[in-house]
């Protein structure tokens, strides 16, 4: 089983355990303020595999490469003016650019699925010091098994990879509870290849132009978190639901009432208040609660579709797909 430390009894420990584990080429679970991450050397071919190995994910599915900074990122990326404005503006933050891949980079083509570009993010807190400390780019998609619920949670974590991993750094809850947002530049335009933790209308104020979203899903996968079923829990999941059928779980959004409510297995709201970064925040968590309780359906209530609800109904939508 997994080692657990905990990163406010003793940071210092963290940050050399991890180091070390890093440093010998395995996937380690490291808390960042969108979700916990299964981080990795991205410039080791061999640690690079034990994250898709660990996840079980197809190869096919490139892998953000996180940075302790700016100046780091811009060794390994090409930086076009609007991107940059847009580090500058949001890092560290749940922002991911997919920016060209420098030909002198020491990120490994299996880290970025052996496309000629990288998603790049440089995270808040621990991380972000974790890298600065290792001294190289970590790979490091959400630490849960590949389709599945993200982990929010060092427990999460423990439940789902604490026998795949030497170990997990807890610093409590995700703040954010969803994955970056992920953008790449094109021409001077701007396209959103996935909603997240950081709204649409921060990054177009900065932007100064509005973001361009497909109509239809890509076959081509340019970024994580594109595949049409993800964030799936064990249950099927329903979507705007008014009502609940008997045994079902439900899961509300601004205490909405819900005919049937009263005969659901269990009932959690995201945010009786009506809070979005709430609802955000607790999203990844009730799901994991709504599927432990035995439910073989989970049913959600309308979630409005600006702000941060854009990146909960995204996940939601994929979460609801069919699934393979």
């Amino acid at each position: 089983m997994a080692r657990t430390i905990d990163i406010g009894t003793d940071r210092q420990a963290a940050l050399e355990a991890a180091s070390a584990a890093l440093a010998d080429g395995f996937a380690i679970a490291i808390p960042t303020e969108t979700v916990y991450g299964l981080a990795a050397d991205a410039t080791n071919p061999a640690a690079i595999t034990r994250i898709y190995e660990t996840k079980g994910r197809p190869r096919f599915n490139p892998l953000i490469c996180h940075m302790a900074d700016l100046a780091m990122a811009e060794e390994h990326a090409e930086f076009d003016p609007v991107s940059r404005a847009l580090a500058r503006a949001f890092w560290p933050g749940p922002l991911t650019l997919v920016l060209p891949l420098k030909p002198q980079s020491s990120i490994h083509s299996l880290a970025t699925a052996g496309l000629d570009s990288v998603g790049i993010r440089v995270p808040k807190g621990f991380a972000g010091a974790l890298i600065g400390a290792f001294g190289r780019p970590l790979a490091a998609p959400s630490a849960n098994t590949s389709g599945g619920v993200s982990a929010t949670s060092a427990a999460h974590v423990e439940a789902d990879l604490g026998a795949r991993i030497p170990l997990i750094l807890d610093a409590g809850p995700s703040a954010v509870g969803v994955e970056s947002t992920i953008v790449k530049a094109e021409g001077g335009r701007l396209r959103l290849l996935r909603p997240g933790g950081l709204a649409a209308r921060e990054i177009e104020r900065v932007a100064g132009q509005p973001l361009l979203r497909a109509k239809t899903a890509s076959a081509a996968i340019e970024a994580p978190g594109m595949l049409a079923s993800h964030y799936a829990p064990g249950a099927s999941v329903r979507l705007n639901a008014t009502a609940v059928e008997p045994g079902e779980a439900l899961i509300a959004f601004g205490s909405a009432a819900v005919s049937g409510a009263n005969s659901a297995r269990i009932v959690l709201d995201l945010s009786p208040r009506g809070d979005l970064a709430e609802a955000a925040a607790n999203l990844f968590d009730y799901m994991k609660r709504a599927d432990a309780s035995g439910a073989q359906s989970i049913a959600f209530s309308p979630i409005p579709e600006e702000g941060l609800g854009e990146a909960i109904n995204d996940r939601l939508q994929r979460a609801a797909a069919p699934r393979d």
